[in-house]
């Protein structure tokens, strides 16, 4: 079995098109075809169905997607290794994080390590399903690791460390009724409308819990995908809503109130698979990250 099969059937696997995969690796079609059907005769198994109008993994190639994503990563890491020896970190590091990162400045993390290792490509994504799709990601091989808020325990095929905290504050117009509090509590907001992220997301299911435990049924008639979405519906009357500290008290026309007697703390995490090692460049981001975030926890306020 040669990488370069490997390679090629992860490119299709995720493009979910030879025609887009062959772009990708620079290579003619008719090549990515022969090598996944060198593959499949090797394996003794389809790992592609196709047609004219698409192509999907059988079972065997949704078993063979992670297998070849962490040979392909071990590899790499074998070639990075090598590289470093010779001179210096090089390599790329895939990066997944979701919208806001709480009190860890992540651009300025990128900038220092960057300024440290010129030569490591990081590339960045953010996951529109949230923290549940990014933990699956990481452990699918298609992320490096992944700033994530998740429930405890997490997932068994993720090694998850603590990065930073800070709370959910409940945003209202400043015509609001709890607007002129200085906290509230659960109960007070029973029969209020909300404005929340999709299902998925780490703050969607802090408050879900939040009020799960109250016994509150919440109604969330808007789901959202970033902050400035959030704040113009509740801007405009449509309901209250949950939003990092880091975001909330920096919405003019709002109020942001403390929400007491619930465990609204939302942690932001690190999360890196459990059972692969992660490539050398990769892991010189982790222990940047890591250093931040201790440097974080030990200066004074």
């Amino acid at each position: 079995m040669e990488l370069r099969h490997l390679e090629y059937f992860v490119a299709v696997a995720e493009e979910l098109s030879f025609t887009r995969a062959s772009r990708r690796l620079h290579v003619v079609q008719s090549g990515v075809s022969s090598a996944i059907q060198s593959l499949e005769r090797e394996l003794g198994a389809l790992l592609f169905e196709r047609d004219r109008h698409r192509v999907a993994l059988t079972n065997a190639g949704q078993a063979l997607l992670p297998e070849a994503r962490a040979t392909l990563a071990a590899a790499q890491a074998a070639r990075d290794a090598v590289s470093e020896a010779r001179v210096g970190l090089r390599g790329t590091v895939t990066v997944g994080t979701m919208l806001s990162t709480g009190p860890l400045d992540l651009p300025g993390l990128l900038g220092r390590f960057h300024a440290s290792h010129p030569d490591v490509a990081v590339r960045l994504r953010l996951a529109p399903s949230g923290s549940a799709g990014l933990a699956r990601e990481v452990m699918a091989g298609a992320l490096d690791l992944a700033l994530v808020s998740l429930p405890s325990p997490p997932p068994s095929g993720l090694t998850v460390q603590f990065v930073t905290s800070e709370p959910l504050l409940l945003v209202c117009p400043v015509g609001h009724p709890i607007a002129g509090r200085s906290s509230a509590v659960i109960g007070d907001l029973a029969g209020e409308s909300f404005i929340d992220f999709p299902p998925g997301w780490g703050n969607r299911a802090l408050v879900d819990r939040a009020f799960a435990a109250a016994g509150i049924d919440r109604q969330v008639p808007f789901e959202v995908a970033d902050f400035a979405a959030a704040r113009s519906l509740v801007q405009h009357g449509l309901g209250i809503s949950f939003l990092p500290a880091s975001v909330a008290t920096q919405l003019p026309g709002l109020a942001a109130i403390e929400v007491t007697g619930a465990a609204l703390a939302w942690e932001v995490s690190v999360a890196t698979p459990a059972h692969r090692r992660p490539p050398t460049a990769a892991r010189a981001f982790l222990a940047e990250l890591l250093r931040a975030a201790e440097s974080r926890a030990s200066s004074p306020g």
